[in-house]
């Protein structure tokens, strides 16, 4: 090879470089799947911020309110079809400021404070439980069992922690110092990272034709809850943590030979179909 075809060659390759180190940094994404993800993110934060201000029925308005936002990202996202793995990370970082971060600091300057050590121990456990749970959910996304989770969703342990608020303010209770809300700090934390079964109802098809009765069933629930909505949610989102624990407890005791779908990875079996990454709503992975 003469020098000036070497010197070509070299030029080419710089340039060809130079075009991949700009496709990179220069990553085009969805706008709107990933929007509804940041305001999943923006009320999570507002939370933490209302928390610290000691305003902790607004704080906790604002994590359902980011519940509900984090439910519509992978929703758009499936509709549209505009799912990535940008979106996917960038949604796992958004739930665990909305639903690691704000719910453990706002338990712990409602309700955990003064036990002090103790109490800022139990807060930083439920955040780092969420923050676990979050990143073995993105290591298994290929393992879904249908209609299951695997341990509590985290938007459903925030749901949980916002409702308690709301309730024992509807009640007039006192949250600070409550040895209640310490243990179902640690029981929140712990169920995340479980691999207890908890029911995601996805295999449920509501566009099929069903009985009447169950549309009759549906409006007597809205009418239950509506009775005293605080309460009556904090009182279903509980029985669904506490149903999910006692049930794997009772499945561990039981049949402790049954084998876990979730080490399915290390076993080697997996599924390669991409329809299987699902996001935590159980919908394809964006968000």
């Amino acid at each position: 090879m003469s020098l000036v075809d070497f010197r070509k060659s070299r030029t080419q390759n710089d340039e060809s470089r130079r075009s991949s180190f700009r496709e990179r940094v220069h990553t085009h994404i969805y706008i709107l799947p990933n929007l509804l993800t940041t305001m999943n993110m923006f009320f999570g934060f507002y939370a933490i911020i209302a928390a610290i201000q000691k305003d902790f029925k607004v704080a906790s308005f604002a994590i359902v309110a980011s519940a509900i936002f984090d439910l519509l990202d992978g929703r758009v996202a499936r509709m549209t079809r505009s799912t990535s793995q940008f979106g996917a990370e960038y949604d796992s970082l958004s739930d665990l400021v909305s639903f690691g971060l704000a719910p453990g600091i706002s338990l712990f300057l409602w309700a955990l404070q003064p036990f002090g050590r103790l109490g800022w121990l139990a807060a930083f456990f439920y955040v780092a439980c969420a923050a676990l749970r979050l990143a073995r959910f993105n290591v298994h996304k290929s393992v879904v069992e249908p209609g299951y989770f695997h341990g509590l969703p985290t938007p459903m342990a925030a749901g949980i922690v916002a409702s308690s608020i709301m309730a024992f303010n509807e009640l007039g209770w006192e949250g600070s110092r409550s040895f209640l809300l310490l243990a179902m700090t640690f029981l929140l934390g712990f169920t995340m990272v479980s691999n207890f079964r908890y029911r995601s109802f996805k295999d449920f098809d509501f566009r099929r034709r069903l009985p009447f009765i169950y549309l009759v069933l549906g409006v007597f629930l809205i009418a239950v809850i509506a009775i005293q909505p605080e309460i009556t949610l904090f009182i279903v989102f509980s029985s669904y943590a506490l149903l999910g624990l006692v049930f794997g407890l009772l499945r561990m005791t039981l049949f402790p030979a049954n084998k876990n779908p979730m080490n399915a990875n290390e076993n080697g079996h997996h599924h390669d179909d991409p329809h299987n990454d699902l996001d935590e709503d159980g919908i394809p992975l964006d968000e």
